[in-house]
């Protein structure tokens, strides 16, 4: 079931750039993560960038370079203004316990930001792709929780990416 009517719409380039990202991780990271950048407009985010973030993860705990995510965000801005911060990705298929813990850095940075899954094993053939919003949940004044909600994620293109991809996929057959 998916949260409200709102809707992710990736860009391939964005795709592009998680998986570029993956293959050049650190040997010992099981993941990585991003920043994603777009707009948001009439319930549908647009995500058109990102770009890595460092972080090392552990099991008991998880460290974000926020700076460094900060300055890349500054740098992009210089480039491209009408792009903001609307969320932040990560490889894998599963909504970690990490994951609020850096879902909470973007909450700062972003109003109601998406959380987007990149599944880098291609399970089927398929890179298969989720994005989720966050909910707190709870009885007011008394512990609180974080779920995530799942939303509709559609991969759009400009003419431009459209030929890229296709002459990716023609390269493949060759």
């Amino acid at each position: 079931k998916m949260a409200s009517n709102l809707v992710c719409k990736i860009h391939p380039v964005v795709l592009f750039s998680v998986i570029d990202s993956y293959e050049r991780r650190n040997e010992e990271a099981k993941r990585v993560i991003g920043t994603l950048l777009g707009t948001f407009e009439k319930g549908v985010v647009e995500v058109t960038n990102s770009f890595a973030v460092p972080f090392n993860e552990s099991e008991d705990e998880v460290a974000v370079d926020i700076d460094y995510a900060r300055s890349m965000y500054e740098l992009h801005k210089k480039v491209n203004a009408n792009e903001q911060i609307v969320g932040w990705y990560s490889t894998g298929s599963e909504v970690s316990v990490h994951s609020v813990l850096i879902h909470e850095y973007y909450s700062r940075e972003a109003k109601n930001p998406i959380h987007l899954t990149v599944d880098t094993v291609m399970r089927g053939g398929k890179m298969n792709t989720k994005a989720f919003v966050s909910t707190q949940i709870g009885v007011p004044g008394k512990t609180t929780g974080t779920m995530f909600t799942p939303i509709q994620v559609d991969v759009t293109s400009y003419d431009s990416e459209q030929t890229g991809v296709e002459v990716l996929q023609q390269g493949k057959h060759k």
